[in-house]
């Protein structure tokens, strides 16, 4: 354990408690009356803060906010906190002094989870989490109780795994495959429980519908394209004797790295099979005319995140109705000849 950074999250912890204990006892009648649960009379702005701003899938669920925010006739400021952990708590702190009605976050790193907890109920605001979990009392979302998640909009992560790794099986079936000279690449950030509730579905997934034994190779990556291809490169190099290739990851950047890295290694297009999970990213392979590994992938809307995650917020705040514990978005699986007609937006 760093000691240091545990001392310094406490110092900046106890900062922003002290502000709070200022800022927030002049709020607005609108905070105090969401913390009462009753419903706010005045104007609702709300504060969405998300990790890794700059990615399609974050650009799309942003966009999907505003556009519910305007329909709404509420405030709402965006807030890319990119991997910053320490930058997070800063930014809360902001939201809080500015007197945000309600606060939705995808925060980079799960354990500064409890200080945001902490921080929006000193001050008394909802928190809301999308796509991410975030536990009230421990750093790690995995081993935390239901009752002490933060309420949550996203995608069921079991259910999207379970999604890539079935269609992972059917198109290994397909290509008819020896197990004996196949490797499957599970690629993700290992520390994001809803990364790991995927990988560990899609695994399940696939042993089911593979019909054969295919050994399973975990890489540990940072969920970008780049950090994915260097880890996946290495794993080629170390593997010399594999044919064929079966990946899938957390996000379509695993998936992406992974494939450009098997091409690099001179892999054939026709020797991967790479499911992605976004489609943002696959689909700028569907759209050129070269091969390519990446052979489908399922389709999550970010705008619909956006949009559902503010709603919630406004249904909270504006008529006092509790938040549901997991509210989840639609998903669809989609390839090269359908992601046009499923309306996939490429990055």
């Amino acid at each position: 354990m760093n000691i240091a950074r545990v001392r310094g999250s406490a110092a900046v912890l106890g900062v922003a408690v002290a502000l709070c204990a200022t800022a927030c006892s002049t709020g607005k009648s609108s905070t105090a009356a969401a913390s009462s649960g009753a419903p706010v009379t005045g104007k609702i702005t709300l504060t969405y803060l998300q990790k890794q701003g700059d990615q399609q899938y974050f650009i799309d669920e942003a966009d999907g906010a505003k556009a519910k925010a305007a329909q709404l006739g509420i405030g709402l400021t965006v807030v890319n906190l990119g991997d910053d952990a320490n930058q997070t708590v800063s930014d809360v702190q902001a939201a809080v002094a500015q007197k945000s009605s309600g606060l939705i976050i995808v925060p980079p790193d799960p354990a500064v989870g409890p200080q945001v907890v902490q921080l929006a109920k000193d001050a008394g605001i909802p928190l809301l989490t999308s796509d991410d979990q975030v536990c009230t009392n421990g750093p790690d979302p995995a081993s935390c109780a239901t009752a002490n998640l933060v309420p949550r909009v996203g995608f069921s992560g079991t259910q999207m795994g379970t999604d890539v790794g079935k269609k992972a099986a059917e198109l290994f079936v397909k290509a008819g495959w020896n197990a004996a000279d196949t490797r499957t690449i599970s690629a993700w950030k290992q520390d994001v429980t809803v990364c790991t509730d995927r990988v560990k579905a899609a695994k399940t997934s696939f042993a089911a519908g593979a019909g054969a034994a295919v050994q399973d190779i975990d890489v540990a990556t940072d969920n970008t394209p780049t950090g994915a291809q260097d880890k996946v490169a290495a794993t080629i190099t170390a593997n010399p004797g594999v044919k064929h290739w079966v990946l899938w990851g957390c996000n379509d950047e695993n998936v992406q790295g992974g494939v450009t890295a098997l091409q690099n290694a001179g892999v054939s297009a026709d020797n991967v099979i790479g499911v992605g999970l976004g489609a943002y990213l696959a689909c700028k392979d569907w759209g050129s005319s070269q091969p390519t590994g990446m052979k489908a992938a399922l389709y999550i809307s970010g705008k619909n995140i956006g949009a559902l995650a503010v709603q919630t917020m406004y249904d909270k705040l504006k008529n006092g109705k509790a938040f549901p514990q997991e509210a989840d978005a639609p998903t669809t699986m989609v390839d090269a000849t359908t992601w046009q007609s499923a309306g996939v937006k490429c990055s």
